[in-house]
This record gives C-alpha cells, sequence and structure tokens, in this order.
C-alpha cells in the first residue's frame, strides 16, 4: 500500500530544462537572459543583505507593489508577488479549483499546467490549437464552457506567437477565470498594457508576469500577478504566509524601476531573434515568426532529436520538445505527434557559434 495520495503516485512530475553546472555551454535551452540586470538590482541586494536578513520580509510586498503600480498604471492593491510565476499558477489552482472543477490550457504549450493540475487531483483537459497555432473556438466551446480555470500564456511557449486581445476575450470561461500568463510579454512588439483588465471582463481575468526572462532574474524567483483586488485579496488566503524573501523584493523593485536597463536588453534580443529567424529559414527550416526571446523550428527532412543531440555533443544546448497528440495524424506526423526546436535567444557571439555549428551538421 503507498502512503501518498494517489495523485501524487500516477504523477510524472515536471521536467524543467538541462541546467549543466560545468562551464564551456552555450546555453540556450531556457529562455533565459543572456544579459545581466541593471546595477540597481546589485546595489539593493547588497544593501537589503546588510541591513534586512535578521527580520521577517513584508509578507505582501508592499513597497514592491506600489513601484509596479507605478509602472502599469494601476493601483497596488491589484498587485501579488510570488515566488516565481509558477508559485502564482500554483496560488491560483488552489485558491479557484476542487477535485470536480475543470482547468483547461491550450495544447501544445506550457506542460506545467498539466502537472499542476494533477497536483491538485483536479479535472484537466487540453484545448488543441490548430497546425498554425491558432484557437479553434469552435472544437474547444464544449470544455471552455466547463472550465472553472483556463491557462493562455501569451506569447505562447514553445511556438512563440502571440494572440490578439479579441481573441483572448473570447475565450474567457463564462462561468471561470482566464489567467493570462505573459512570461515573454514584454518580448513582443505590442505588449499590450492591461487593457483586459479595465474592460468588460476584467474581473474575471489574471496577468501573471515574471522577473525570470525580460529582467533577467532566472536565478532569483520573483514573478506577480495583476488582477482585481477581490481576486488578490482571495490569493493572499491562500499564498504561504512569507512567499518572497527581502532579498528578491528588494531587487524586483530596483529591477521594475528600472526600465530603461530592461528596454535596451530587450531591444538587442529582439535584434538577435530577427537575424537568427532569417538564418534558420535559410538553413531549410520552418520558423514561427516569434514575440518572445526563443524561436520555434522544424525541418521538414531532418530528426530534430538527432541535432538536438549533434548540438549537445558540441556543448550546445538547445531545448528539443515532443507534444504526443500535437497534430492530426497525417503522412508527416502518422502518430499525430508534434516535436521540434526551441532555441532561446542568446547573446550574438553565442547565437554565431550555434549557427555555425548547426549549418556543419545539416
Amino acid at each position: 500500500m503507498s502512503l501518498f495520495r494517489p495523485s501524487v503516485d500516477q504523477l510524472h512530475g515536471y521536467v524543467p530544462g538541462e541546467q549543466p553546472q560545468e562551464p564551456g555551454w552555450v546555453k540556450l535551452n531556457t529562455n533565459e537572459n543572456p544579459y545581466p540586470p541593471s546595477p540597481a538590482v546589485v546595489e539593493a541586494i547588497t544593501r537589503t543583505a546588510k541591513d534586512r536578513l535578521h527580520v521577517y520580509p513584508d509578507p505582501l510586498g508592499r513597497s514592491f507593489c506600489r513601484a509596479a503600480a507605478e509602472v502599469l498604471g494601476v493601483e497596488p492593491e491589484w498587485i501579488i508577488p510570488a515566488n516565481g510565476s509558477d508559485e502564482n499558477l500554483t496560488i491560483l489552482v488552489r485558491t479557484f479549483t476542487d477535485k470536480n472543477d475543470l482547468i483547461s490550457y491550450p495544447y501544445p504549450s506550457y506542460i506545467l499546467y498539466e502537472t499542476l493540475a494533477e497536483i491538485q487531483g483536479t479535472r484537466h483537459a487540453r484545448l488543441r490549437l490548430n497546425a498554425d497555432w491558432s484557437w479553434n473556438t469552435r472544437l474547444n466551446r464544449p470544455l471552455l464552457e466547463q472550465t472553472k480555470l483556463l491557462f493562455v500564456p501569451n506569447p505562447n511557449s514553445p511556438s512563440g506567437n502571440k494572440w490578439d486581445a479579441g481573441t483572448i476575450l473570447s475565450l474567457v470561461p463564462q462561468q471561470g477565470v482566464l489567467v493570462l500568463d505573459e512570461a515573454y510579454g514584454d518580448f513582443a512588439d505590442q505588449p499590450h498594457k492591461l487593457e483586459l483588465l479595465r474592460g468588460d471582463k476584467g474581473d474575471r481575468i489574471i496577468v501573471t508576469r515574471t522577473f525570470s526572462k525580460s529582467y533577467s532574474l532566472a536565478g532569483l524567483r520573483f514573478g506577480f500577478a495583476v488582477a482585481h483586488p477581490d481576486t488578490v485579496a482571495a490569493m493572499r488566503k491562500v499564498k504561504d504566509s512569507y512567499n518572497c524573501d527581502a532579498l528578491s523584493l528588494a531587487a524586483a523593485e530596483a529591477a521594475i524601476r528600472d526600465q530603461a536597463w530592461m528596454l535596451s536588453n530587450r531591444a538587442k534580443i529582439v535584434a538577435t531573434r530577427t537575424r537568427l529567424q532569417t538564418a534558420l529559414t535559410e538553413l531549410g527550416f520552418n520558423v514561427v515568426p516569434s514575440q518572445a526571446n526563443f524561436v520555434w523550428c522544424t525541418h521538414p527532412t531532418r530528426s530534430h532529436e538527432e541535432l538536438y543531440l549533434a548540438l549537445k555533443a558540441r556543448k550546445i544546448l538547445i531545448r528539443y520538445m515532443k507534444f504526443p497528440g500535437g497534430v492530426d495524424a497525417d503522412a508527416a506526423h502518422p502518430e499525430g505527434l508534434l516535436d521540434g526546436l526551441r532555441i532561446t535567444i542568446g547573446t550574438d557571439p553565442q547565437v554565431d557559434a550555434f549557427l555555425s555549428a548547426l549549418s556543419e551538421i545539416i
């Protein structure tokens, strides 16, 4: 007899991207920002380490909330900090769903949504995307009508495409809430300024964001959600008492106040993204136009897994990803398996090394 909950016994668990600890790797597999955070972040961490480590942090992170509110144009009561964006997703699952409720999410997409639902012991459903990564609302309508919590990453991963505001609004469940996961939102050509929260359905939309990507703080673990104050109040009941430590709160506040630094790094990443997409196309890959800090591509004749392994043998890491049932079965995908390569946008020298090695392999 197992001592564990049945849902834990049956759980495969989410597998993060590889994190080699030895030097010498060109690491383009986990969508980190290749550029350092603002110098103001280091100053804030140093100052806090000297003065504030002997006392508990503010459990509500109010100083950060005020700083974020100024940047985003909302009131501080609309913001809740978290230990990484993933914790906000966990808080939302615990806040809104019981075992008989339904959690839905697009597929292929961020598979952690499925893992969180399984941990909670909640029903969950994949909403199949079309081959061009668009939504098939007619096909998915019956599931959407039952959904209590809908996760939508925008831009999506692994594809990097972004859905427009009209599409997003059409997905808001009639009897539930929509979580707009904007982990990569700052890299979009037209990042929205939370206008969806101000519309007629705004009280049923929650936006989550992370500092791991555009703010170069993947090693620190900090994220936040923006939602109607009533939703934030409910989420605060569920979160850990001190879910964000003093160092991460101080660093995040310094980072979000230095918008010029973030936007400068963003501009470099977007320029490299354009160059990478062009080079991959010239090498014969099919490339989805990206609105994120990564590119998704497939090759019509080469094995994606073999390409990934050949690059890894040269100490170049990208992400090989496969999604069973990700596409309709056809001659190219006899079992409905969608697989491909996701490449993080690194520095120009990193991308040059990747392209040089890939060209030799191809």
